[in-house]
């Protein structure tokens, strides 16, 4: 099995996000992330931090979204990752 690097552990936790609808509670991330739960507060604390995602309230739940900048990282990073495919690095 093949460690997951931190760009990619942002990633996937991001895309976990967008792939719900932008719209996710606290517990089903984790459980989707893969990480520990010391691992995933790590980064998601990191996350929320650099301003990728936001915790909004609604109907007495706690739910996640991706804010601009988190979209911006997944495309971002989807262009870096096809730009060393092609020319093989």
């Amino acid at each position: 099995m093949v460690k997951r690097g931190k760009f990619e552990i942002m990633r996937d936790i991001l895309r976990i996000i967008q792939d719900n609808k932008n719209s996710i509670k606290p517990t089903p991330l984790l459980r989707r992330s893969g990480l520990s739960s010391a691992g995933f507060k790590e980064y998601y604390k990191d996350l929320l931090e650099k301003q990728m995602i936001k915790e909004i309230s609604a109907d007495n739940d706690k739910y996640i979204i991706l804010t601009e900048k988190g979209f911006k990282f997944i495309e971002r990073y989807k262009t870096i990752m096809e730009f060393i495919e092609e020319f093989e690095l």
